[in-house]
């Protein structure tokens, strides 16, 4: 579910100035303006019908040279490593199959992933994005490796600083880091999934490791330096929700909800241990002082560059932003709530590929509930994806743009596939989610058939062409809410927690076939 973005106070980074400098300001920022109820302007709105592609317009974020300096310079200081080494060295077990079932009375997928217990159970960790090498690449392999999923996860919980009577003026107290490193706004992570045959065994596998995303700056020192992820509406790092990735080719394409995306690359992911002994704390390079630096990956509170030493939150690997991607138009969505304006720039609540079309194209679509003055349920629209490597032009929406045709909105994900689009609408931790396919008619989305009973809690949609799977992940953690129980399965056992993350995918042709 999309949570609020509120506040949280700033400075793990070195030298942080007060005022958070523009340095420290993250992109992309779209123009805010102050929301108002849309009224007679959505009288012609039609659930399903066209909507304005123009609103959808993205421009190059006004930073990309500067942020392109910037890891130019990191990547001097830091080593890197490529997709296939890191994954040959990720450090956790996948189960398939365990037993932890968001489903309850909906069908059972066809594959379904248990992460590692703290993962599973994180109140720190919210899993969103999903993406995977069928959409980074037309045959489905990074080089000679395949399989590869990847999920985007957000920091939604800070002990110490919610608590703390003045959160966005200071930073966790030692004692609080101490009692929890969790009180640290560490932005957004992504982890990186392979199923594979284990070279020294011969048997199957899966393996995942997480990657830290962040954002390059350079500090009072003239350092250059790197920070977690934060929406550059709030001056502290919270708000970016990570709620749709694609990975098409050497680029990751984040979503920011109220600005646009954010853009990483697959060639720079830094490695700050790459002999794989956190104990050893690795040299690094020197920045254009001169100065020798060394690496600490076992100290979970810090990040970026403190008196010569790199950290990264106890995270081997780090990728920061290379460019953005912001609204043209001007931001008028209410902020604290999940009201959506009809008309000007949408959020980008999630995202994902379609390789079936000619070009290829990325979704772009909205979280939206309806209320007094705002009857929106989300727009959907898609854009040539390969427009947006070039960063020198604004990027329209293209191919369509529409509402979304659900009463109630709640749309988590969506994706597109041979002309079906397939919808994500979460119904909260006390029943299965609806997963919706729909078809364009002159131009409109069409209902195709009843909606298919999913996971609680389902997020982002990925399809996997070369299994002909459509995957998603379920958000929730075991105990989240009191109706985690509620419309049991009468096979299961009274009291059963329906609140379970797991990762997972139904079969395209069984989705088609449904009533």
């Amino acid at each position: 579910m999309l949570a609020f973005t509120g506040l949280a106070a700033p400075a793990q980074a070195e030298d942080l100035p007060p005022d958070a400098s523009a340095s420290w300001t993250q992109e992309p920022r779209t123009a805010e303006s102050s929301p108002s109820p849309n009224g007679a302007a959505v009288a012609g709105i039609v659930p399903g019908g066209a909507a304005s592609a123009g609103d959808f317009t993205l421009s190059p974020g006004e930073m990309n040279a500067e942020t392109t300096s910037r890891v130019t310079r990191l990547d001097a200081v830091l080593p890197k490593s490529g997709v296939q080494n890191l994954l040959a060295g990720a450090n956790r077990t996948v189960q398939p199959w365990c037993s932890r079932d968001p489903f309850g009375t909906a069908a059972d997928p066809d594959i379904k992933y248990c992460l590692q217990n703290d993962d599973s159970v994180s109140q720190e960790w919210i899993p969103q994005g999903f993406t995977g090498v069928s959409d980074a690449k037309d045959n489905g392999l990074w080089g000679d490796a395949g399989n590869i999923q990847l999920f985007a996860s957000y920091d939604g919980w800070d002990p110490g600083r919610e608590t703390d009577p003045n959160p966005a003026t200071g930073d966790c107290t030692t004692a609080e880091l101490n009692a929890n490193d969790a009180c640290n706004q560490k932005g957004v992570r992504i982890t990186f999934v392979q199923s594979r045959t284990n070279p020294a065994t011969g048997s199957p596998e899966v393996k995942y490791r997480h990657v830290l995303l962040g954002w390059t700056y350079v500090n009072s020192a003239d350092h250059v330096s790197f920070d977690g992820l934060h929406a550059s509406e709030y001056p502290i790092q919270k708000g970016v929700h990570a709620g749709g990735i694609v990975w098409y080719g050497n680029y990751l394409y984040v979503a920011d909800t109220r600005n646009g995306l954010r853009v990483f690359d697959m060639r720079y992911i830094m490695d700050l241990d790459p002999d794989g002994d956190p104990g050893t704390h690795d040299a690094m390079g020197a920045d254009t002082d001169g100065v020798k630096t060394t690496a600490n990956t076992e100290d979970k509170t810090k990040v970026g560059r403190h008196d010569n030493v790199w950290y990264s939150f106890g995270y081997r690997y780090v990728m920061p932003q290379v460019a953005a991607w912001k609204f043209k138009a001007t931001q008028s969505n209410p902020q604290g709530s999940y009201a959506c304006v009809s008309t000007g720039a949408p959020k980008a609540s999630y995202i994902s590929l379609d390789r079936s079309t000619v070009p290829d194209r990325l979704i772009m679509g909205e979280y939206c509930r309806p209320a007094s003055g705002y009857p929106s349920t989300g727009r959907i629209a898609s854009y040539p994806v390969a427009a947006l490597e070039g960063r020198s032009a604004d990027v329209t929406a293209q191919g369509w743009s529409n509402y979304l045709p659900l009463t109630n909105g709640g749309a988590q994900g969506a994706a597109a596939y041979n002309g079906t689009l397939y919808v994500n609408e979460s119904k909260g931790t006390d029943e299965p989610g609806n997963l919706w396919r729909y078809k364009w008619s002159n131009g409109q989305l069409v209902q195709q058939g009843q909606p298919v009973k999913t996971a609680r809690g389902a997020e982002d949609l990925y399809v996997e062409r070369g299994t002909g799977r459509l995957w998603s992940l379920s958000e929730h953690r075991p105990g989240e809410a009191s109706d985690c129980t509620a419309n049991r399965d009468t096979a299961d056992p009274v009291g059963t927690d329906y609140c379970q993350r797991v990762l997972y995918g139904h079969k395209l042709s069984w989705l088609d076939g449904q009533p």
